[in-house]
């Protein structure tokens, strides 16, 4: 019996569900809104994320390569931390161009901007005081050189006098 008002073909009554439709949408919206530093923090660490690099281990090194395309050796720092955490980091902005007109405005912007940092944790067997690092056509190549393998211990044999 509640519901026989809404069925009752009162034309007040039936406007009500329209209204609360916009309402709801209104909510929707305003969550939307709302969201919007999420999804910016979602695509900054994403980018954060992406950020493509290979490590390699050769018989006398460790090598982590990567991809930084039009960033300078400026923009990009490599750091030791704790002592065996290998720190790549940097920041990519936006360009502008000098002869942009004020009222230019981009359609598509698909490249990512903001900060990135990946961390490695190094092995026991890595050479930190020798780190070194090389930063050419948009490639960082960070070189941590191995330790030489230690020399098995040879057993020690004693001479044991016989009485």
């Amino acid at each position: 019996m509640a519901l026989s008002p809404f069925f009752s073909g009162d034309s007040s009554l039936w406007a009500m569900p329209d209204s609360m439709r916009q309402m709801m949408s209104l909510g929707d919206e305003m969550f939307r809104m709302l969201d919007e530093p999420g999804r910016t923090f979602v695509r900054e660490s994403r980018a954060m994320a992406n950020t493509a690099v290979d490590v390699k281990e050769t018989p006398t090194a460790y090598q982590f390569v990567a991809d930084l395309p039009g960033l300078s050796r400026e923009e990009v720092k490599v750091q030791l931390e704790n002592g065996n955490t290998l720190v790549i980091s940097g920041e990519r902005h936006r360009e502008t161009k000098t002869g942009e007109a004020a009222g230019d405005k981009y359609h598509r912007i698909e490249r990512s901007t903001g900060k990135f940092m990946r961390r490695f944790t190094l092995p026991d067997n890595a050479e930190l005081d020798k780190l070194g690092a090389q930063c050419k056509d948009g490639v960082l190549t960070v070189t941590v050189p191995k330790m030489p393998p230690k020399e098995p211990e040879k057993p020690k044999v004693f001479d044991v006098q016989i009485s």
